[in-house]
C-alpha cells in the first residue's frame, strides 16, 4: 500500500498555534503523529512525505524517522534543506526528490510536489496532484479557487489535493490516494450543498 502526507513539522513549537493543532505541547504532537502513522502504515508499505518533515536537528529527526513504519520517500519542502544535509537523515529515505511523477497501474498518474501547481502536468488527462505547503491558510483557499476556475473553464475535474497533515480528512495520518480523493469529493459535495 502507498500513503501520502505533508507538513509533519516534528519539533516545530510554533506550528501548534499556526495550524491550530489540537495538541498541548510539541512532545505530545510528535508522539501522536508517530502513533497515528504506525496505526495505518505497516513495515511493508510505502509513504511519500511531501515536505516539511522536521525542525529538529539530524539526530532527533533520524530517531523519529526510525520509529515510523514503512519505506519513506521525501519530496522536499522549503523547510527540509538543512535537514537533508545530514547523511544519517538522507539514509532514512529510499528517495529524495524536489518533484515526482508516478504512473498508476491502469492508467493515469500522480504529480507530487510540496508546492501546489494549478496547471500541473496531465491535469487534462485525469492525473492527480498532491501537495502541501499552504496548510489550511488563505493560500489553500486560493488554490481551491484556482481548482474551481480550472474545472469551470475546462469542464473537466481538476484533481489537485492538499495533503497537509492538519487537514480534517488527513487527521495527522498518512492516507492512500483513494482515501484522499474520496474525502475531497465528499467535502466538495457538502460545500456545493451549503451554497
Amino acid at each position: 500500500m502507498t500513503y501520502y502526507i505533508a507538513d509533519l513539522h516534528f519539533g516545530h513549537n510554533n506550528i501548534l498555534s499556526f495550524d491550530n493543532r489540537m495538541f498541548p505541547s510539541i512532545e505530545v504532537h510528535d508522539a501522536e503523529l508517530v502513533t497515528r502513522w504506525n496505526e495505518v502504515v505497516s513495515p511493508d508499505d510505502t509513504v511519500w512525505i511531501l515536505g516539511d518533515v522536521s525542525w529538529y536537528g539530524p539526530q532527533r529527526t533520524t530517531e523519529i524517522l526510525g520509529e515510523l513504519n514503512g519505506t519513506k520517500n521525501l519530496v522536499t519542502g522549503n523547510h527540509d534543506k538543512r535537514m537533508i544535509r545530514s547523511r544519517d537523515v538522507r539514509d532514512c529515505f529510499a528517495e529524495i526528490v524536489p518533484y515526482k511523477e508516478i504512473e498508476l497501474e491502469g492508467g493515469g498518474g500522480i504529480v507530487l510536489c510540496h508546492y501546489p501547481i494549478p496547471c500541473f502536468n496531465n491535469h487534462f488527462y485525469g492525473w492527480f496532484h498532491l501537495y502541501g505547503h499552504v496548510h489550511n491558510s488563505f493560500e489553500w483557499n486560493m488554490m481551491k479557487q484556482a481548482k474551481y476556475q480550472m474545472e469551470a473553464l475546462y469542464n473537466t475535474p481538476c484533481r489537485m489535493y492538499n495533503v497537509g497533515c492538519m487537514l480534517p480528512y488527513m487527521n495527522y495520518t498518512p492516507r492512500t490516494l483513494s482515501e484522499i480523493a474520496e474525502a475531497n469529493e465528499k467535502n466538495e459535495e457538502e460545500e456545493d450543498e451549503n451554497e
